[in-house]
């Protein structure tokens, strides 16, 4: 049983929803923060959340607040965890709308904005180091384990980093639909793991 309630919960995902500032991608990382680290579900379950919650339509934030409160508390927790994940950008889209235009050409506006692009994408880029770190590597334990060979030897899933590079290439260069990756990634998971 989950060791917080229904109510903490929505709280989790509301404090997700309102510092969620570049899209979805960003709020796994707090979303990590909040419910990883507090014990609520694994950081290998949390990723395979991830997985899913990109394969699926929807915007991943709304899609991993309703995976993780549904995988916590069934569906009342699914619906708790998504109306707390979408209720703030909802009152800001509002707020936004009714007052921006006044003030949008501001100064401080502007500025606003432009520190937010290099502050998301740095959430963004440690949600996918997180990513490519736990479906990539076997990190040991410490640091100090790192000093034997075997671990060195150890440290990549081969056969995970060899299909990462293989599609790497066609990735940039034929510029694959997202949608063909995944369902590559998911044949390959089928055969061969």
């Amino acid at each position: 049983m989950p060791s917080v309630s229904l109510f903490e919960l929505f709280f989790i995902f509301f404090y997700v929803g309102l510092f969620t500032i570049g899209g979805g991608l960003v709020a796994i990382t707090l979303m990590q923060q909040m419910i990883v680290e507090r014990g609520l579900v694994s950081a290998e379950a949390f990723y395979n959340m991830i997985a899913i919650s990109e394969s699926t339509p929807g915007p991943i934030g709304i899609n991993m607040a309703t995976y993780l409160g549904y995988t916590l508390y069934g569906v009342p927790g699914a619906i708790i965890t998504t109306i707390g994940e979408a209720l703030p950008s909802i009152v800001c889209i509002l707020i936004i709308a009714r007052f921006l235009s006044s003030f949008a050409e501001t100064p401080i506006v502007k500025n606003v904005f432009v520190a937010l692009r290099p502050a998301s994408s740095g959430l963004i880029t440690v949600a996918t180091l997180n990513i490519f770190t736990l479906s990539i590597m076997h990190l040991p334990e410490t640091v100090s384990a790192l000093k034997y060979a075997d671990t060195w030897k150890n440290l990549f899933d081969w056969k995970n980093l060899i299909f990462y590079l293989i599609l790497l290439i066609p990735t940039i260069k034929l510029n694959l639909h997202p949608v063909i990756l995944i369902v590559i990634g998911a044949l390959f998971g089928v055969l061969f793991l």
